[in-house]
């Protein structure tokens, strides 16, 4: 950790994007609690995620735009935009107005696709890959952590004054990491483009994936997993209303526990990934996921809050195994389309899972969409952690497009 917050610009980035991401952690939940209120209904409030996700079908042209250009500036422009956007959830007033909440996921999703490739981008030009691992758990750490007070705060202020003031409150925290990105000194490499062609350009990412075994298995497992995973976004309402009897606003209070899991499993990732690897970090945070989230069929909250916190713990597991394993094994020129590719990849199942939850959740017994769901998951880990054993290359495993010094901002 210390090597990482050595850097000045990682530390800098990580304060600013630390700021944004409380704001959206806070909002997010906002989202869903608000349609719920609005609209009393569990697949209205799953729809958000599904929202959320639905921009993530297009990633390949993000990676395209991340690819392009430096990274920094285009996080600045995209950041700016957000900042902007969100203030559109001050006219959200009953629930006729429920339509702008769907459109402000949508927004948030397409942006956040945009800026997901991009920051992983920014990551590797501004660490040496020996420190993508420790990186990668911090910033997991610092993410899975703001679960344990922006879901409440989120719903505080919402109980108290609304949805439009956590608008606001999101608004200034992208200001923030604007201010941050603004304040980083390194200068950025640009890449020629070695394709030029644009749909040569546009698969190159899909193509890298393909022709690299781990790659191939992880995101596979990945997409296998998160075919039924997205039922979780309409499940845990149906649990709170039907299994533990609680108002949308114990939503908060799940997720905190969450995020107390995902503080334990940041902090352990880095260093377990390095005896065992990648594709097993991510194999057994698959299973630690499947195994929390099975806890959802019963309607005991202490049982329950377990659960939720070990899958907390599952998921910084897989999300550092995940995005470490994309970033070692990925040349720099190629970080944002192999980035975006992989999300669509892995999005589109959890798009459609998501939607298909929400509907379901209204027909069939929810705790019976837990158990396909955690069977599922589990048989995705299983797979990674039955491939052979793999080691992390040092260095990326493609060679590397010569880079094309960037002028230092000004």
């Amino acid at each position: 950790m210390r090597r990482v917050l050595a850097v000045r610009d990682a530390r800098v980035f990580l304060v600013g994007w630390a700021l944004s991401q409380f704001g959206d952690w806070a909002m997010f939940i906002v989202l869903a609690v608000w349609a719920k209120a609005l609209t009393g209904s569990n697949s209205d409030a799953g729809l958000v995620f599904f929202a959320l996700s639905l921009p993530s079908l297009f990633s390949p042209l993000s990676g395209m735009l991340v690819d392009r250009v430096r990274r920094r500036p285009l996080l600045v422009a995209t950041y700016s935009v957000e900042a902007v956007g969100v203030l559109a959830l001050l006219f959200v007033h009953d629930r006729a107005d429920v339509w702008i909440i769907y459109v402000a996921a949508v927004f948030y999703g397409a942006l956040g696709t945009v800026a997901s490739s991009a920051r992983s981008g920014l990551l590797t030009t501004t660490l040496p890959p020996d420190l993508y691992a420790e990186a990668n758990g911090i910033f997991q750490r610092v993410r899975e952590g703001l679960r344990l007070i922006a879901p409440l705060v989120g719903a505080g202020i919402y109980a108290a004054a609304g949805g439009g003031v956590v608008a606001i409150l999101d608004s200034a925290t992208f200001v923030a990491v604007v201010a941050a990105l603004l304040l980083m000194r390194q200068p950025e490499p640009r890449f020629e483009r070695t394709e030029h062609h644009v749909m040569a350009e546009a698969l190159a990412g899909a193509r890298h994936i393909a022709h690299t075994v781990e790659l191939r298995q992880i995101v596979i497992a990945t997409g296998m997993a998160l075919a039924v995973a997205g039922f979780s976004e309409t499940i845990i309402f149906a649990v709170l209303a039907r299994g533990l009897h609680e108002p949308p606003s114990f939503f908060g209070v799940l997720m905190t526990l969450q995020g107390t899991g995902a503080v334990v499993g940041g902090l352990s990732a880095p260093r377990t990934m390095r005896r065992i690897g990648d594709l097993k970090l991510t194999g057994i945070g698959m299973l630690l996921f499947a195994i929390g989230d099975f806890s959802f069929v019963s309607s005991s909250l202490p049982l329950i809050s377990v659960g939720i916190a070990v899958a907390g713990a599952g998921v910084s597991w897989f999300i550092v195994g995940l995005i470490t394993a994309l970033q070692v094994r990925t040349p720099l020129s190629l970080q944002g389309r192999v980035a975006s590719a992989a999300d669509l990849f892995i999005s589109t199942p959890q798009t459609v899972s998501i939607a298909v939850g929400a509907a379901l959740v209204a027909l069939v017994d929810y705790r019976l969409l837990v158990v396909t769901e955690a069977v599922v998951v589990a048989a995705s880990g299983a797979y990674l952690l039955s491939r052979r054993k793999e080691s992390i290359p040092a260095t990326p495993a493609v060679p590397l497009a010569e880079p094309i010094p960037s002028q230092p901002r000004p």
